[in-house]
């Protein structure tokens, strides 16, 4: 059997803005109104753990209210076709939700807690919860299993691999300017396409770039029909 093109799609907050899920620093986003240093840092979730959990489980129940959107089912279908991995930036689970089965989150996963001990004990959530006094099997304090600032990406390494080994890429809802995920474009091999696509593409220059000026759901739409009529 012929083996499949491996596509890689690197997805960002604009792939979940069209499901309901405000963008990091968009104008009314959801994180306006909060400093970062307050509820997305280490620091934070030790000088007010409780603050800093509410505020994610104000995040855990906007995403359990959304639904996976049309880009979303576009990116599951097209495993008929192609190995397809998606590297996202998203804490949410709406890929997993349309069926993407190779889904690797750089900045951890919104429905997931983790020890404060070790972490590498990591749960599932149940509904939208994880509050103060829920503690791990050693006794600690669960945390949301999140990277926040000034934390290591420990996916990073896997995620390069991948776009290293691809024979598409796809940049669908980010700007590729937060590092280091905005590094993996180096490591695309010479030749390989790469299909950008924004509504308001960045100054963005590459070998082989075709830039797709429209939103996630339209955007993969269209790169789907020409994908699928090669």
């Amino acid at each position: 059997m012929k083996s499949l093109k491996k596509l890689v799609v690197l997805s960002g907050a604009g792939m979940s803005a069209e499901s309901g899920i405000a963008t990091f620093r968009g104008s009314g986003g959801l994180w306006e109104g909060c400093k970062v240093e307050e509820v997305a840092t280490p620091e934070a979730f030790h000088a007010n753990p409780e603050l800093v959990l509410n505020f994610y489980n104000a995040r855990r129940e906007n995403v359990l209210q959304a639904k996976p959107n049309l880009g979303h089912i576009t990116l599951a279908q097209l495993e008929e076709n192609f190995d397809v991995h998606i590297v996202t930036q998203n804490v949410d689970d709406l890929h997993e939700r349309a069926g993407s089965t190779k889904v690797l989150h750089l900045h951890g996963e919104l429905m997931k807690s983790r020890s404060t001990k070790d972490e590498s004990l990591i749960f599932d959530i149940q509904g939208s919860e994880l509050n103060l006094g829920d503690l791990c099997p050693l006794g600690s304090q669960l945390r949301p299993h999140i990277v926040w600032f000034g934390e290591a990406v420990p996916m990073i390494n896997k995620a390069s691999k991948l776009v290293a080994n691809a024979d598409v890429i796809v940049i669908v809802g980010t700007s590729m300017q937060v590092y280091p995920a905005a590094g993996l474009v180096n490591f695309v091999r010479p030749g390989v396409p790469i299909h950008l696509i924004d509504p308001n593409p960045p100054e963005f220059f590459m070998e082989n770039l075709t830039i797709h000026a429209m939103g996630a759901v339209d955007g993969l739409k269209n790169l789907a029909e020409k994908l699928l009529n090669k």
